[in-house]
């Protein structure tokens, strides 16, 4: 696995824990309350949960304001903190793709989430993306059906298996 992959998937697994245990993320890393599994947390992974922690107000507000029909706090905890550390790579990282920050979010997704997941995180990412402005890579959107009702946006297979940078 690429080292911003495990970076991104060990982020998340400290914010869900911040979420459910309302401890902050530098408790979580202090305390070495996370977990083990993949070692101790990056550089980059630090960066990472200590940035939309920082941001999360911000970042709130723009998961709010897109995704469509569904508050913040309807959404299941995996899906919304998947999105909190996918806007933040999208508004705060520029040195990340924003087509990157929402392949890896997508795959997050589908490993971590129910089966409707992946296509509501492609949705709301990609249109907070375009809303900044950000050039989407064109296999990202290959594809796209929107479904008007639930806000989501389909993306191809082929868009959604692309690595992290």
């Amino acid at each position: 696995m690429l080292e911003r992959t495990r970076a991104r998937r060990q982020a998340l697994q400290i914010l869900y824990q911040r979420e459910i245990t309302e401890q902050t993320v530098a408790q979580i890393i202090e305390g070495h309350s996370y977990s083990e599994e993949d070692g101790e947390p990056s550089d980059y992974c630090r960066a990472l949960a200590l940035g939309t922690e920082v941001n999360c107000a911000v970042i709130d507000g723009e998961i709010e304001a897109t995704s469509q029909h569904w508050s913040l706090m309807r959404m299941p905890y995996v899906d919304r903190n998947i999105l909190r550390l996918a806007v933040y790579e999208i508004l705060f990282e520029p040195d990340v793709p924003d087509s990157v920050a929402i392949n890896e979010a997508v795959e997050m997704a589908k490993a971590y989430g129910t089966d409707d997941s992946p296509k509501f995180v492609n949705g709301v990412l990609g249109r907070i993306a375009e809303l900044h402005g950000a050039a989407i890579d064109p296999v990202v959107l290959t594809d796209v059906t929107a479904d008007a009702d639930a806000g989501l946006v389909e993306a191809s297979e082929d868009a959604l298996g692309a690595e992290g940078v």
